[in-house]
């Protein structure tokens, strides 16, 4: 025995003499890339907002001369371009032409030259499209925004994608950083410093960021390899050495006795979600006023080797902590393509919402996650929908408005998950581009039978409708609450008096019964028991 716990002294004293080594670096790498992923930050989103701007002003000269012209090609019509070409800082050109592109008139008065770069692509909740152009002798390339008049002819917008030449992108950065602009859909417009090493970086690490300009589907992405800004930090080497062999011996004690008196499922957690035992299960979403299936909330399930089925709440607040959420909610995105794929192309109107923590919006990745995912999967991205939750504040607010205006771009939705119960009010709501408002079951749980009137509950469904945003309540239990709610305006509703959260096999049954042959007449007279 005595052998036994000199040993153990041992190993914990070796171990404890490499800790401040290992320590400093991993402190050192963390800190370096959280300050420069910043740094390249603001840089990415201020070229998103100067493209974000020229194509805006674009837009709204667009919107100013049909607006203000009765008939094109006419004297006024001209003339209103002029004085808006006058007062604009990047409107180069205004063009009447028809669908085969024969022009019929221009602000100038000559052929206009220009050659498309990308195919036209549409801006959401707005009625133009946009592409990319060579306009004339411009080296900088050109957008194109285009509005239809009639059926026959279309009018558009020339503006330069940045009033600055190519080589101010790098402006602030490091002599081997690269900055790319292109579309959501992958085609490239302009690349600016060296995309070779970026482009083969299997070997090299890059720090990265992107940036979206607003709702347009253009993304900004820089980059600079890791090893050119850790260089300047080696000052910092020799100080945090020092504090790290200070603190080593402590933090290894009170660090093993965490480990020891911890509850949490620690240590299993990442091998769960390697061996797929982290599995996906569809709770349905009904349609209040026709019993139809409108969709389903993918929730966590832990399905141990041994049987045992974890719920979420022993191991989701671990897995948010430690970052585990990111490739958990990875694997559950590829499940959910493989269970639902089949279904979501005969349903069409199927939709399917998942949920996302505030690691994702702190990391950024999620948009090129479900782009890689879903883009050649019959699951369509207006299918889906991304559920943020209310109950903890999201603290980089600018960055997660870029990472939903990417998931916007691409056509998903974003839901306000357990509305009324954490940080959200009408500003909130509209600052992060809220569609789908969903009312937690603390407030569906007063309603009670006999009741008529739930003020709370009550102002939480007019404000949802004063933002036109749609409504989804959970935990709806009786017949008595989905009666309150659908006479409030509430049309879709989940919960356990329609089905628990299912796998996908049942789920499956229940969205051919629902929707095909089957289809009843109404949801509240509906009795659903999970298999």
């Amino acid at each position: 025995m005595k052998s036994k716990y000199s040993h153990a002294l041992m190993l914990l004293a070796a171990i404890a003499a490499f800790l401040p080594v290992l320590a400093v670096d991993f402190v050192l790498d963390s800190y370096v890339r959280v300050r420069e992923r910043a740094v390249l930050q603001q840089s990415a989103d201020a070229i998103a907002s100067r493209v974000q701007a020229t194509a805006y002003e674009a837009t709204s000269a667009l919107r100013w001369v049909l607006a203000d012209s009765p008939s094109l090609c006419t004297p006024s019509f001209t003339a209103n371009v002029h004085r808006q070409m006058e007062q604009s800082l990047y409107l180069k050109q205004v063009l009447v032409e028809n669908g085969d592109g024969v022009q019929y008139c221009d602000a100038i008065g000559k052929d206009v030259k220009y050659s498309t770069l990308t195919k036209p692509l549409t801006v959401p909740n707005q009625t133009e499209t946009i592409e990319v152009v060579k306009y004339g002798d411009l080296r900088m390339p050109a957008l194109k925004v285009t509005q239809a008049f009639g059926t026959t002819r279309k009018v558009s917008a020339f503006v330069p994608l940045l009033a600055a030449e190519a080589e101010s992108l790098l402006s602030g950065l490091k002599p081997t950083s690269m900055v790319r602009i292109s579309l959501t859909d992958g085609t490239e417009v302009i690349t600016v410093g060296d995309p070779k090493a970026y482009d083969q970086r299997e070997r090299t690490e890059f720090v990265v960021t992107q940036s979206f300009a607003g709702e347009l589907p253009i993304r900004v992405t820089a980059a600079v390899p890791f090893a050119m800004v850790r260089a300047d930090y080696g000052d910092l080497d020799a100080s945090f050495t020092i504090v790290a062999a200070l603190m080593a011996g402590a933090f290894l004690v009170l660090a093993l006795q965490y480990v020891r008196r911890s509850d949490l499922p620690a240590f299993d957690l990442e091998r769960a979600i390697a061996a797929g035992e982290l599995k996906p299960y569809y709770q349905p979403v009904i349609n209040l006023r026709s019993g139809a299936l409108a969709g389903c909330e993918v929730l966590c399930r832990w399905e141990k080797r041994n049987g045992e089925v974890v719920p979420p709440g022993a191991f989701i607040d671990y897995a948010e902590v430690t970052g585990l959420a990111l490739p958990m909610t990875v694997s559950l995105m590829q499940q959910v393509k493989a269970d639902l794929n089949e279904l979501c192309h005969q349903m069409p109107e199927l939709k399917v919402s998942i949920n996302l923590f505030e690691g994702h919006f702190r990391d950024g990745n999620v948009v090129d996650d479900v782009h890689t995912i879903f883009s050649n999967s019959s699951i369509a991205f207006r299918q889906l929908v991304f559920e943020v939750t209310e109950r903890k504040p999201i603290e980089k607010m600018q960055q997660a408005q870029s990472v939903i205006a990417g998931l916007h771009a691409l056509g998903c939705r974003i839901a306000m998950d357990d509305t009324g119960t954490g940080h959200s009010n009408l500003a909130y709501l509209q600052t992060l581009g809220v569609d789908i408002v969903k009312i937690d079951r603390v407030f569906v749980d007063m309603i009670k039978p006999g009741t008529d009137h739930v003020p709370v509950l009550d102002g939480l469904i007019t404000m949802a409708h004063d933002l036109g945003t749609e409504v989804v309540a959970e935990g709806v239990e009786t017949e008595a609450q989905a009666l309150y709610l659908r006479g409030r305006g509430v049309v879709h509703a989940q919960g356990y008096l329609f089905a628990p959260a299912l796998k996908s096999g049942a789920f499956k049954e229940l969205a051919v019964a629902l929707n095909g042959a089957g289809k009843v007449e109404t949801a509240i007279d509906m009795r659903v028991v999970a298999a």
